[in-house]
């Protein structure tokens, strides 16, 4: 998909819980979403921000002929855009250029994109057009980080409590892999089947 996903409901219909209240947020233990700052008017152009609960939830949050990428299939994408087998098997910020390919252009001051300056290396090259829509902290509740990241879940459990993500920022070019905790809300892209 080239944007971040906005479902209330699970495939079969189920609602997916939307959880506004921080203190809820951080004592989940199934799936929700909530909008960034609990603003409905974000979800247009950031779509909404999920746990890994909803992420993994045996109703599907994708989209009928839709699933979340594992972690191996957003390796696949960073190894197209030129990623190395060992620098996308690897953690932290990895690769060169790569996060700026994902990336949406411009900059909020000067008024030509989403994104906080300096924005580095962005082309969106490959037509992901990545959108800073932030978080929502797992351990506080507190939304974090609009317009200087974008977090992305994986479908694949990174340990009892931690599940593989992609971040991307507006301070590097390259790829963020990591395993976060899963009740932080973070942003949803989904993979045709």
């Amino acid at each position: 998909m080239a944007e971040n996903l906005r479902v209330t409901h699970y495939r079969n219909g189920d609602p997916i819980h939307n959880v506004t209240d921080s203190t809820a947020w951080i004592n989940l233990t199934g799936g929700a979403y909530c909008e960034y700052d609990n603003d409905d008017d974000n979800v247009p152009v950031y779509g909404r921000l999920y746990n890994w609960y909803a992420v993994s939830d045996s109703r599907n949050i994708a989209p009928e002929g839709w699933h979340v990428p594992s972690d191996e299939e957003w390796k696949q994408l960073e190894m197209y855009l030129g990623m190395s087998q060992s620098e996308a098997d690897d953690t932290r910020y990895r690769g060169t250029d790569q996060g700026g390919k994902l990336k949406a252009t411009g900059t909020i001051e000067e008024g030509t994109g989403l994104w906080y300056a300096p924005n580095v290396g962005a082309t969106n090259e490959s037509g992901f057009s990545a959108v800073p829509g932030g978080a929502r902290d797992g351990d506080d509740g507190n939304f974090i980080n609009f317009s200087y990241q974008s977090p992305l879940w994986s479908s694949t459990e990174g340990g009892s409590s931690t599940a593989w993500s992609r971040g991307l920022s507006c301070l590097s070019a390259r790829v963020c892999r990591n395993h976060i905790i899963k009740k932080h809300g973070f942003s949803v892209r989904c993979v045709r089947d």
